[in-house]
């Protein structure tokens, strides 16, 4: 391993692909000697970042994720934008899980000159997300992708965690499944900046048609998120194209008024302050688990609370309160 922060930093700025993948492997190690360097790594490179869309997207399953990112992709790519996306792949950061799977599915974009494809593994963190999605997309802007795409494997709370992150939060529907509204939870309307109704083609046009407007009900009983911004819900084919280039006019329309307004610059920071925070709630829960004193003393209070000899709150204080002790309080 390089263990030269800067070959790191030069090699990102001069857009080499092989040295960014690397970059990420850093980030993404748990080893406290490749964390202490992917700190250095990241802190220089932050002065570069900040310049692209961040977009996030997740959907229900079948929804066409994949195909609809291929297709989006290639688009910008087409347009002369260099193109990032960072998948959550709910697997473990050791097995490899479905990196191979991930490019198989965009095929065409993988073998783009201007795309780059990374599954983040979540590793069991809280939300669905990997732990290191935020610095792996810094690293990105860094190297000069100027749309960076998150892509969700939409369990749990990964929606809104991803939401946290980006600039744009877009969910994929799809029509026909039933009553539309019950495959959405009102929490991920709250964070979506527009919804699209997928696969609006052939004979299921008139039902991408009525769920679109469906779903415009619903939104128009929230209210939005932005002062500045009324979530719109669209219909696309990412099989045909159709619709494609309206999504991302309608990205570039929520980046002007935000923009404009100074939201954008406001959310940033908030998001910077709540990432931090994120990843102090991670931090702690990692640092209490892995202390000797936990694991030796949580198999005995679990084993009380099963036998009703203690209380689960009465054991919860005694085993959080090796956090006075620890401090000598």
């Amino acid at each position: 391993m390089i263990q030269d922060p800067q070959q790191y930093v030069t090699g990102v700025l001069n857009r080499d692909g092989l040295m960014l993948a690397k970059t990420i492997t850093l980030i993404e190690s748990t080893l406290p000697a490749h964390q202490e360097l992917a700190r250095t790594i990241v802190d220089r490179l932050l002065p570069h970042t900040g310049r692209s869309t961040r977009v996030g997207i997740t959907g229900v399953p079948g929804a066409g994720k994949s195909t609809f990112i291929e297709r989006f992709g290639t688009m910008l790519t087409a347009k002369g934008h260099r193109v990032a996306v960072l998948a959550i792949d709910p697997s473990s950061s050791r097995s490899g899980g479905s990196i191979l799977g991930d490019k198989t599915r965009m095929e065409k974009l993988a073998i783009d000159p201007n795309a780059f494809i990374r599954p983040s593994p979540s590793s069991g963190t809280l939300g669905g997300v990997g732990r290191r999605t935020r610095e792996a997309m810094l690293v990105c802007e860094a190297a000069g992708y100027d749309v960076v795409i998150i892509e969700t494997m939409g369990v749990g709370q990964a929606e809104t965690t991803v939401a946290s992150m980006v600039d744009f939060f877009l969910v994929l529907m799809i029509a026909g499944a039933g009553d539309e509204l019950q495959g959405i939870k009102k929490g991920v309307l709250e964070v979506a900046d527009t919804i699209v109704i997928n696969k609006a083609d052939g004979d299921n046009v008139v039902r991408a048609e009525s769920a679109q407007k469906e779903y415009q009900s619903a939104l128009n009983m929230l209210m939005p998120a932005s002062p500045n911004w009324r979530p719109p819900v669209l219909t696309c084919s990412s099989m045909e194209g159709k619709g494609i280039d309206t999504i991302w006019q309608t990205i570039l329309d929520h980046r002007e008024k935000l923009t404009n307004t100074g939201e954008l610059a406001e959310k940033r920071k908030t998001q910077d302050l709540d990432w931090m925070t994120f990843l102090l709630d991670e931090g702690l829960r990692q640092w209490f688990y892995t202390s000797q004193h936990i694991k030796d003393a949580l198999p005995r209070y679990r084993k009380d609370v099963e036998e009703k000899k203690t209380s689960p709150t009465a054991a919860a204080d005694s085993l959080l309160a090796f956090l006075h002790t620890k401090n000598g309080k």
